[in-house]
């Protein structure tokens, strides 16, 4: 991915603990939920509701979102099923985000106590908590053992405030085969979906899960195949044992996944064609919002407001804004259009004929996201360099800090 900055940047090391990674999520109504800090409903300008739902603000450490709300529910006897949130947020961090339970008293919330999950804060709501119903996140990221951080204050000048919105690596998966597997179900070839996400070692790198898929690919034994397959991979195996009793229906194997891996390759390939739309922009230079554009607002905390979208031509809007390309798409650019070409794909390829549940409608994404209270300090004590900013939903603090640090290697955020 190419970067808009071309001056030196500090460089340093990021070990992987949840305290080097703090996220801190940033609600509708603006309101930062800072770590640590205990709120009540009044505070965070959210009204409170009469009705079967708690709503709570949930700090962790060393959990991500789904586990850390399975383990709540539990507390409580409920499923994960019960639970919303508004944004996802990495196991590798100490984070903090609104949630919700259906079932359960506020008071009861409040009296949760398990390591590494607290609960800052619980009231009755009349509504579960939905995915993406934030602004943003605040992210505090701290590198080690950095050097010519002296430059940040000239890259951030480069920048002028906002940098490529790509979307990050773990969009396309550990095995980074995501957008092959969603291409074959767009093109309605499920036997190669199923097949590649069974038994494709391009980057596996367990040795044990390596054997095992080479050894499918070889035999296409799928009964023999649960003998071997290792515990550990249950999506692989949950596919297998359904193949095991009906070896040609590839279609319905691939519904033995959670909906949300499978359309994860949907939208990995959604991704991978806006990815290389914005990338042909910079290589073109083309950064400024000009006629032919879509454009966006900017919402009251200065993020853009992708609901209100237009023409270039009509508006003075603030971002220029790329389609997430999907069979609702009114209209797409030369740019988007070669790339579905070179994917073989047409917009009429997301309607999934087969599997319709993995239907693809699209939306937009502004291609130059904007970051704001940005701030770096040298902590000369812990000799570390303390990197702070917030971006918009959506966006990847990776991303942002690829243009700021040399080989940052940090877990990442997009909520």
């Amino acid at each position: 991915m190419l970067r808009l900055s071309t001056g030196g940047r500090a460089s340093g090391t990021i070990k992987g603990a949840a305290e080097d990674f703090k996220v801190e999520e940033i609600t509708q109504q603006g309101h930062v939920l800072e770590i640590g800090k205990k709120y009540t409903h009044d505070e965070l300008g959210i009204e409170q509701k009469e009705g079967k739902f708690a709503v709570f603000v949930m700090q962790k450490t060393n959990w991500n979102t789904i586990q850390a709300l399975k383990a709540v529910a539990r507390r409580f006897r409920r499923g994960v099923k019960s639970t919303g949130f508004a944004g996802t947020k990495d196991r590798t961090s100490v984070s903090t985000q609104l949630c919700s339970i259906f079932g359960v008293k506020p008071e009861e919330l409040s009296q949760f106590h398990m390591k590494d999950i607290s609960i800052n804060g619980a009231w009755s709501g009349g509504s579960k908590v939905e995915m993406g119903s934030l602004i943003g996140n605040r992210f505090g990221i701290s590198v080690k053992d950095p050097s010519n951080f002296d430059g940040l204050q000239s890259i951030e000048s480069e920048l002028g405030g906002v940098f490529p919105n790509y979307f990050g690596e773990q969009r396309f998966g550990y095995r980074n085969i995501n957008v092959e597997v969603g291409t074959d179900i767009l093109k309605g070839d499920f036997k190669g979906a199923a097949l590649r996400f069974l038994t494709d070692t391009q980057n596996e790198t367990n040795e044990d899960a390596n054997a095992a898929r080479n050894r499918l690919a070889e035999e296409m034994d799928f009964s023999q195949a649960m003998q071997y397959f290792p515990g550990y991979l249950k999506y692989e195996r949950s596919m297998i044992e359904y193949l095991a009793k009906y070896p040609n229906n590839y279609a319905n194997s691939i519904r033995k996944l959670p909906r949300a891996i499978s359309l994860m390759f949907i939208h990995s390939v959604e991704a991978r064609i806006f990815n290389k739309v914005l990338e042909e922009r910079i290589t073109n230079k083309e950064l400024a919002t000009g006629p032919g554009d879509i454009v966006c607002q900017e919402n009251f905390y200065g993020f853009p407001d992708i609901s209100n979208v237009s023409k270039f031509e009509d508006s003075n809007g603030k971002f220029t804004v790329g389609s997430i390309i999907g069979y609702d798409t009114k209209s797409i650019t030369e740019l988007e259009r070669q790339a579905l070409d070179e994917l073989g794909l047409t917009i009429e390829s997301f309607k999934v004929k087969g599997l319709e549940e993995l239907n693809a409608k699209g939306t937009y994404r502004v291609l130059f996201a904007p970051y704001k209270d940005i701030s770096h300090n040298y902590n000369q004590k812990q000799q570390t360099l303390e990197i702070g900013f917030s971006l918009p939903a959506g966006s990847y603090a990776t991303i942002l800090m690829d243009e700021l640090v040399e080989v940052a290697k940090i877990h990442d955020t997009e909520a």
